[in-house]
């Protein structure tokens, strides 16, 4: 039986059970429960606190985990990300009061808030910057007002919180984060349930970018149709009674969606129909 970590609160909790229930595992718990196992499939999960599952993975308690990236590499744990999730999207800026001219490169001599003090002093040491990172559990945008700090560091999604502080993104992001699944050493990928859950996560987390059309389209138009859904090989074409018409269903991308149905619409297509797709295999 493997061991996976999951997030025990929050959206990056609720979108990691979502996720492993689409592919075929039984997590539901209690609002107490720690553990919950599938004896179908083999595995057990394990819900803790999401700061601190790449610890628990990179001292090989548990095999595997799902977490944020800038989690992961603020751990310093050992571990490997064995696949990205696709949700829990966000970028990890400096941030610094608005219209002071203070960049990256300005750093030299400043007091930087941050609750990802070790990503901080990585990204310092490439810079060959002598800053002074102070470690804040939480709050991190109010202690520049308070006092605390020059600068912040932190993650952000929307930069409201930010803007509310009166502070600003300064620079590229030091890490793009985003939830992944991560291993203890790259030798768990070969044991035989692990290929299976990648195998199911990543058909899971491909599926959200496709979807299935499927329109009926004259024959005589049958090339130009082809030519905007070509499927992932080909599309499959099935003749209708009604002579001289074909049925096309094809796998396309999830983005620009409504503007293909548009295309084919005024190509002649009748019967346009998309489903979503749960898993897929490519």
């Amino acid at each position: 039986m493997i061991r996976i970590a999951l997030p025990n609160k929050g959206a990056l909790s609720e979108e990691s059970v979502a996720l492993l229930k689409k592919a075929g595992y039984r997590c539901r718990r209690s609002d107490k429960e720690l553990i919950c196992r599938d004896t179908e499939n083999q595995v057990e999960f394990v819900f803790l606190r999401p700061r601190d599952i790449a610890i628990y993975v990179g001292d090989g308690l548990l095999e595997l985990g799902v977490t944020g990236r800038d989690l992961a590499g603020d751990s310093q744990a050992d571990v490997e990300e064995l696949l990205s999730l696709g949700f829990g999207g966000s970028s990890f800026y400096y941030a610094a009061p608005k219209g002071k001219g203070i960049t990256p490169e300005k750093l030299e001599g400043l007091r930087i808030a941050t609750s990802y003090p070790n990503l901080v002093k990585d990204d310092l040491a490439r810079r060959k910057a002598d800053a002074r990172v102070i470690r804040l559990d939480g709050a991190v945008e109010i202690s520049v007002q308070l006092g605390v700090a020059d600068v912040i560091a932190d993650v952000v999604q929307s930069g409201r919180t930010l803007e509310q502080a009166g502070l600003e993104t300064i620079g590229e992001p030091i890490l793009k984060s985003e939830a992944i699944l991560i291993g203890h050493h790259p030798k768990v990928r070969e044991t035989k349930s692990v290929q299976i859950l990648l195998d199911r996560l990543r058909g899971v987390v491909v599926a959200r970018d496709y979807a299935m059309i499927e329109y009926d389209i004259p024959e005589t138009l049958l090339t130009e149709a082809e030519a905007l859904t070509p499927g992932i090989e080909a599309p499959t074409l099935s003749p209708l009674r009604r002579e001289g018409w074909v049925a096309v269903k094809a796998m396309v991308g999830q983005k620009g969606i409504n503007r293909l149905m548009d295309d084919l619409k005024t190509l002649g297509a009748k019967g346009i129909i998309v489903s979503e797709i749960q898993s897929c295999r490519l």
